[in-house]
């Protein structure tokens, strides 16, 4: 057993002030987070929320985190980078008003794109004390590069490890015009960083208002107290299930280089109050673009992991994570050498969190859902305007979640890898993007049956208005998200190209960069969520609900449910159901 490191010196910080710093540096992320959305320019950002803000300790310990973040961003790619700049600068070298940019695979361990821009917090008299970093982690919307589906990390654009972007409030204009001149797109790039700078700032000063407000030795100490509560909540959670060794596997169709599936096998070992996952039987290095590094890649989604499978109650900072062991050897597609190709780096990260708590639905059988569609299900557009400027937008598709011991599964949303990302609204995509989306709705029969059947993906078709490039990106095709305790697996992903002039139609799941014409039609179809317990048990009034809403059809009520549907829609258990 293990007590939470300095617990019993915590312990004289009064409990309501305690509350107070709590939930106020939380609310100072969020903050900041409504900030950036309002003020950032591309749609990456103020729509699809594609960022997450975060505040770190003098020795860049997450603290805090907004509520609705990117879940691998502030994992722990925050920490890192500014732990990367306390190294390189040390203290002695970082002030009131400097701003550090990181976006460097050998530090972070995820795409160049994922850039951190954090600021030092200094409070107390004469602003002497360095007691966190601000930090913003934002997708640039273009760093340069060729193409995301690269051979190795230099094909993927400009590479930043701990550059001061702002020294002592002043902006160094040679970085400004590196970063300028090496994007696609400046304009909107220009603006997110603005807004990160902004956030940045605004999110240390009122950080420094908290911390002058009850002191800087108070606000240190709740600082301690908030991170070993969180460890304690961790340890008793892990301590109240069975020690044991638990094991599952998953597959990717493949690593983007062949045809061959990419396994997914993970062991998760719980031994009084630690628990370790164990990623040695993964697959190796990938030839294709969808590496990470062991930070940013198998750090990150044990982490994001282990927090599902603790529950929302508890606010995600270093101590709750201190219970968490991991086994992962070096030369894994999730603790790749930082000169591999990252390009897709969170492909994986869907399938491999939701392996990892299905490892655990014998241990955890009412708490641990039916799989989720696990896949990006991403299309990208991209191409030249009349005038010769360059637009590119990232659409994702939203799928069915699993079904869980007291409730069908949620969905379509985003996967476990994405937090609150949301879709961009059609309107704006047709403003701004050569299509027309035709259809929009919900995918019937995606959902896997069960007593709890799976949530529901959806159907999106978009019809190409101009010449354009195209790129997509889906998985787990072959491998449809699976049901727990005797529920049923749900439908895979697809996406379909439909030449406008020939007719003919063909697959496109994983296209490095296909040029369209106008006429041509693209379909995304995601998929849905594993079920929860035997199709048997399922209420009557349920299957009759989703039979009226649409949401599956007649054959597959009688099939997945054995009930017989009558000529007036109703349904009935018939001599044949079970």
């Amino acid at each position: 057993m293990h007590e939470p490191a300095g617990h019993a010196a915590s312990l004289d910080v009064d409990p309501i002030t305690l509350e107070v710093i709590r939930h106020g540096l939380v609310s100072i992320t969020n903050q900041i987070d409504a900030n950036i959305k309002r003020t950032a320019f591309s749609p990456y950002i103020y729509e699809y929320n594609d960022f997450a803000v975060g505040l770190t300790d003098a020795k860049g310990e997450l603290i805090a985190q907004c509520t609705g973040g990117m879940p691998p961003f502030v994992a722990d790619s925050v920490g890192m980078a500014v732990r990367d700049g306390l190294e390189i600068y040390g203290t002695d070298r970082l002030a009131h008003g400097d701003a550090v940019l990181c976006n460097h695979a050998a530090v972070q361990g995820q795409h160049l794109n994922n850039t951190v821009m954090y600021t030092p917090i200094y409070a107390g008299l004469r602003r002497a004390q360095l007691i966190g970093f601000f930090a913003i982690n934002v997708h640039w919307i273009d760093i340069g590069g060729s193409v995301p589906r690269s051979s190795d990390i230099f094909m993927e654009g400009l590479q930043l490890r701990s550059i001061k972007l702002v020294s002592q409030g002043e902006p160094i204009e040679e970085i400004y015009r590196i970063i300028e001149n090496n994007t696609r797109q400046p304009t909107e790039l220009m603006g997110d960083i603005a807004a990160q700078l902004a956030g940045c700032l605004l999110g240390r000063d009122l950080t420094i208002e908290l911390a002058d407000k009850y002191g800087v030795a108070t606000f240190l100490r709740a600082k301690d107290l908030i991170l070993d509560q969180s460890e304690a909540a961790a340890r008793a959670f892990i301590r109240a299930m069975p020690d044991g060794v638990y094991a599952a596997e998953a597959f990717l169709d493949n690593d983007r280089s062949g045809d061959e599936p990419l396994p997914i096998r993970v062991k998760v070992i719980v031994k009084d109050d630690e628990m370790t996952i164990d990623y040695s039987g993964i697959a190796g290095v990938a030839a294709g673009p969808i590496n990470s590094g062991y930070c940013g890649g198998g750090q990150t989604t044990a982490r994001v992991a282990f927090k599902y499978l603790l529950g929302a109650d508890e606010m995600a900072n270093e101590g709750t994570f201190r219970p968490l062991k991991l086994i992962l050897p070096p030369g894994k597609i999730l603790s790749a050498e930082p000169t591999a190709p990252m390009g897709n780096y969170s492909t994986p990260f869907p399938t491999v969190i939701d392996t990892v708590i299905r490892a655990l639905e014998q241990a955890l059988p009412a708490r641990v859902p039916g799989g989720h569609f696990g896949t990006h299900s991403g299309v990208r557009f991209y191409g030249r305007r009349p005038d010769g400027s360059f637009f590119g937008t990232h659409d994702s598709g939203h799928g069915g979640w699993g079904a869980a011991p007291t409730h069908d599964g949620a969905g379509p949303f985003r996967t476990m890898a994405h937090g609150d990302t949301r879709i961009i609204p059609l309107e704006l995509q047709e403003a701004s993007l050569p299509i027309r989306i035709e259809e929009f709705s919900l995918r019937e029969d995606s959902a896997g049956a069960g007593q709890f059947r799976g949530g529901m993906g959806y159907r999106k078709n978009y019809r190409i208005m101009k010449s354009c490039m195209v790129q997509t990106n889906l998985d787990r095709t072959k491998f449809p998200p699976q049901g727990v305790q005797g529920g049923r697996q749900a439908k895979p992903g697809r996406f379909i190209l439909v030449d406008g002039e020939t007719g003919e139609q063909r697959s496109a799941e994983k296209e490095k960069g296909l040029a369209l014409k106008p006429g041509d039609f693209l379909s995304i179809e995601t998929g849905g969520g594993g079920g929860y317990g035997p199709p048997s048990r399922r209420p009557l009034d349920a299957i009759q609900r989703d039979l009226d809403a649409g949401y599956v059809s007649r054959e597959a009520v009688e099939h997945d449910y054995g009930v017989e549907v009558g000529i007036d829609g109703s349904v009935r258990r018939g001599s044949q159901s079970k």
